[in-house]
């Protein structure tokens, strides 16, 4: 069974009602994805998502320009040689480059559907597992800045859909952020696990400044302080309390970035996106890593919703 096309389809989906969304990376009034779709010889098609990366035209063209033409014609069940090809081809002699790992991600999502529909088995059992219920948060385009009273309301909107867990958007300003997080553990109670991300918008100071008061409410977690390369400041605020770790892993592109996280020792909890980080393929790897020292993961599956899907594994690495 060979590869025969690889399309890249460009979708964009508006908020609700006019609805804008602030956080430490702007503002935004819309969602954007890329489905791949992947075409083989014996008539089975696949079907991924490659993250936009904010420039959906780009990953687009370099998908149809450049990954395409590399990857059609071979065994659309070699999901290994596929990413081989790829990194020997495009990652390794240009760098890792955010727009080649975006669409290598949608590519290899589609080529393991591809995978399942020929042996009529889902993800999870050719991947070795068993079907079980794991927990979700709400968080993905939704809890952005606002007052604290709508935020708390939102929040319990979630909460009555059946979310056991929400994600709050900081990186405002410290006092703001303080304000928010304390006045919706005080309405939400405290059963409900509140996660924190601020979008890579926070100094030291403002780490120092906001730390103490997520441990003070239990915070599950504060994703992305800082920029995904700033290894230093990690490590610093890793420091201020051992009450929140720190989660990153979103922004970081492949088993060998996920290797720089591992030296630096800062990141607590690693988040890759399957989206961006290479696919099923490569979130395997980076999951035998993260298993083999014991460190949580929570897996960016898709973008799917205003309330993103997460798989925990917080009770045990090896899960």
């Amino acid at each position: 069974m060979k590869i025969t096309a690889i399309t890249a389809i460009p979708l964009s989906f508006r908020l609700p009602e006019g609805k804008t969304v602030t956080m430490g990376i702007g503002s935004t009034t819309k969602r954007d994805t890329i489905i791949v779709r992947v075409e083989t010889s014996e008539g089975i098609t696949g079907y991924g998502e490659a993250h936009p990366g904010r420039s959906p035209g780009a990953v687009v063209s370099i998908i149809h320009n450049t990954l395409a033409p590399m990857l059609i014609g071979m065994k659309a069940t070699d999901c290994v040689g596929v990413w081989q090809r790829v990194h020997r081809m495009q990652l390794s002699s240009h760098g890792v480059g955010s727009g080649a790992s975006l669409g290598l991600s949608g590519i290899d999502m589609a080529l393991w559907d591809i995978r399942g529909k020929a042996t009529n088995m889902p993800l999870y059992e050719l991947l070795g597992g068993s079907k079980k219920r794991i927990p979700a948060y709400a968080g993905g385009i939704s809890l952005g800045y606002q007052p604290k009273e709508s935020l708390a309301e939102e929040a319990q909107s979630y909460i009555a859909q059946g979310y056991q867990a929400i994600k709050l958007r900081l990186g405002d300003s410290a006092r703001a952020d303080i304000e928010r997080v304390k006045h919706v553990r005080k309405v939400i109670g405290d059963e409900i696990d509140i996660l924190t991300d601020a979008n890579t918008a926070y100094t030291m100071d403002d780490a120092r400044r906001v730390l103490p008061v997520l441990a003070d409410i239990q915070a599950g977690w504060l994703e992305e302080p800082f920029a995904c390369s700033d290894f230093h400041s990690y490590r610093e605020a890793a420091k201020i309390t051992p009450l929140v770790p720190l989660a990153a892993g979103e922004n970081h592109y492949g088993r060998f970035e996920f290797a720089q996280l591992l030296e630096a020792g800062a990141v607590q909890i690693w988040q890759p996106d399957l989206s961006k980080c290479g696919g099923i393929t490569e979130g395997l790897r980076i999951a035998a890593m993260a298993s083999a020292y014991r460190i949580p993961m929570n897996t960016l599956h898709a973008q799917r919703d205003p309330a993103r899907c997460i798989q925990r594994h917080d009770q045990s690495p090896d899960d």
